[in-house]
């Protein structure tokens, strides 16, 4: 009894810190979200999905964290969605339950990742999304795919430049890359900007907040579509991250 009154005041406590990013969940989007949590933990006895499992931990470093591109993005003007290096989902599958009218396409390159996100998404029994397995660089240069999203996302651990090269492809002229940043990168940032420039971008904000409800730093890197990408990028498989694109 006690467990669950501690559940319960946890969950109340993540329904107000998505109250603060000004993110209203209903019943079934709450309970949506704990469905997720226990796929997650479930899955993750046999498989490699999260270092964080802790139901509280979850709620505040994926699922909140996930959610808080609306401090830098309207999600109400977004339509379709890209999420490259999704892992176990984050922050493509969060952001489909908090906002149901995106489509959302949940990019990674291990199949049993994906497998895993397709039959969380099966669950819930959503529609307007899908796990895809594959790598970006192959995936941006599929006609169906290139240059047709609103919105690419990514909190993959790379840096800024070889990130542009992998996502800026996925976006449509007019729409937006968001890159979930953890740390100081003013100097990354500063040695991604003719990567940026190459592949028809333009860095337009970097937004710093703590996490509602904590002490962790976070930033957003917001990057502008501002014309289309060169045909040649992106490079070959594992080019981007080998020799990150300079000036």
């Amino acid at each position: 009894m006690e467990k669950s009154s501690r559940y319960e005041e946890i969950t109340d406590g993540f329904i107000e810190n998505c109250r603060q990013l000004g993110i209203e969940l209903n019943d079934k989007q709450v309970q949506d979200f704990l469905v997720f949590y226990e796929e997650l933990v479930e899955q993750n006895k046999v498989m490699n999905l999260t270092a964080i499992t802790e139901f509280e931990e979850v709620l505040e470093k994926h699922f909140v964290d996930s959610l808080s591109i609306v401090k830098g993005i309207d999600m109400q003007t977004v339509g379709s969605m890209v999420d490259v290096g999704t892992g176990a989902g984050f922050p493509g599958l969060p952001l489909k339950i908090a906002f149901p009218h995106l489509k959302v396409v949940l990019l990674d390159s291990l199949n049993k990742r994906v497998n895993f996100l397709n039959q969380v998404i099966s669950k819930l029994q959503y529609t307007g999304i899908t796990a895809v397995h594959g790598r970006a660089e192959d995936l941006a240069r599929d006609r169906k795919h290139r240059e047709a999203y609103d919105l690419c996302v990514s909190r993959a651990v790379a840096n800024l430049s070889s990130l542009s090269e992998y996502c800026l492809p996925f976006v449509r002229t007019g729409g937006r890359f968001v890159s979930y940043k953890s740390v100081e990168i003013g100097e990354e940032l500063d040695s991604a900007r003719s990567a940026v420039h190459i592949l028809g971008g333009k860095l337009t904000e970097k937004k710093d907040f703590l996490l509602p409800g904590s002490d962790l730093p976070r930033s957003l890197v917001i990057i502008q579509k501002v014309r289309n990408t060169p045909s040649r990028y992106p490079r070959k498989a594992g080019m981007p991250t080998k020799e990150p694109l300079h000036g």
